[in-house]
């Protein structure tokens, strides 16, 4: 009995000492998602959130191990408000924090002031859905993205605005954001190119809530278009005071307006056929079953539908771990090599990187609101 006891207590000793030494070789590797998850944008922010969150909770349940460890991935979520100067302040606590990469931020202008940060620490940086050109001709090599950028964005629509909806004379407005001022730019340029005629440019704020002069002096122009360079909540309620004013003119904006909130935002502003908008991504059909997997799953998740970037934030989340894996490393240092080069198959399609940063081939899809449902026009590279 003595020596049956004495066994046991052994074994037991061991096994203790075995579990011991598993857990001693999980390694905890923080990576960032930052975005406004408050404010005006804060819906999109979140949605952005959940995409990475899905992304952390997926590596997890399937179980990574990189350099011999079993990695468990923590996500760190943070809240720029939309605004530079805390984009800036949480980017230096993500570095104090030591994560080993970030994704976000939602926005150019808060992507941008936090791009410098991260660089000077040595953090992979990838935005799903900056696309201010700027963002990634600073020169850093750590500055990322996984969506089209606004001269490919600005190209497309002011194509589609000549050449399909035929327009003539188009009013501007912009917020003034580097993104709304940039994409309003080349739209502008590309516009011209093919023989619209520029009638009115009007600015605003990012903040604002009274377009009614702006859009009083677009009216006495005549424009059978108006483009806006500025986010849904703003839209939304342009299209609604557009509508008070009696303006008939077609309405077109970015990705930033071409959300599934721009329905309630918009009201009955929200005209059938009215209302066109590009997203800097997209898949093509030979990638819509992934797609479609990926919209269910998020469901599931969090009960409501993707708002715009969520399968963008997943992938970049994915891609860093891929890179962490083909480096054998988790240190920024040593697979930041390995992103740079890295050829991904993600939700959204293949994720690889030019020389600034930029995603290869990256898609754009052209939308229009039907029955108050967004509804794919077309899907184009």
């Amino acid at each position: 009995m003595q020596i049956k006891a004495t066994m046991m207590s052994l074994t037991i000793t061991i096994a203790f000492a075995c579990a011991g030494a598993a857990h001693a070789q999980e390694q905890v590797v923080k990576i960032a998602h930052v975005g406004p998850i408050t404010g005006p944008v804060a819906h999109v922010g979140k949605d952005n959130e959940n995409g990475a969150r899905m992304a952390v909770e997926d590596l997890n349940a399937k179980g990574v191990t990189i350099g011999g460890k079993q990695i468990k991935f923590v996500l760190q979520a943070e809240d720029d408000a939309s605004d530079p100067k805390q984009a800036a302040t949480v980017a230096q606590k993500l570095v104090d924090a030591n994560v080993a990469a970030v994704i976000g931020h939602l926005q150019s202008g808060t992507s941008i002031p936090a791009s410098k940060i991260y660089f000077d620490a040595g953090i992979p940086q990838i935005s799903p859905s900056a696309t201010s050109a700027k963002y990634t001709q600073q020169g850093f090599n750590t500055t990322f993205r996984v969506v089209a950028n606004d001269i490919q964005l600005g190209a497309t629509l002011g194509r589609y605005a000549a050449q399909t909806l035929h327009a003539k004379n188009i009013a501007v407005i912009d917020d003034r954001t580097a993104y709304g001022q940039g994409l309003a730019e080349e739209f502008i340029k590309n516009a011209k190119t093919n023989g619209v005629n520029i009638v009115a440019t009007q600015y605003t704020n990012d903040r604002a809530t009274d377009f009614t002069a702006i859009l009083t002096a677009i009216k006495a122009k005549q424009p059978d278009l108006v483009f806006f360079g500025g986010i849904d909540a703003s839209a939304g309620t342009m299209l609604r005071q557009m509508r008070q004013l009696g303006i008939s003119a077609k309405f077109m904006g970015g990705d930033a307006i071409c959300t599934s909130a721009l329905p309630r935002l918009a009201g009955e502003g929200l005209i059938d056929g009215r209302v066109f908008c590009a997203i800097a991504g997209g898949v093509e059909a030979s990638g819509q079953k992934k797609m479609d997997a990926f919209k269910s799953a998020y469901k599931k998740r969090y009960n409501a539908d993707i708002v715009q970037y969520a399968p963008y934030s997943y992938d970049a989340v994915m891609t860093i771990a891929d890179a962490m894996q083909k480096a054998g490393s988790t240190d920024p240092k040593t697979f930041l090599p390995a992103l740079s080069k890295i050829k991904h198959e993600g939700v959204t399609g293949t994720i690889a990187f030019d020389d600034k940063g930029d995603i290869k081939n990256g898609t754009l899809s052209i939308y229009t609101y039907k029955n108050r449902e967004q509804t794919l026009l077309s899907v184009i590279k």
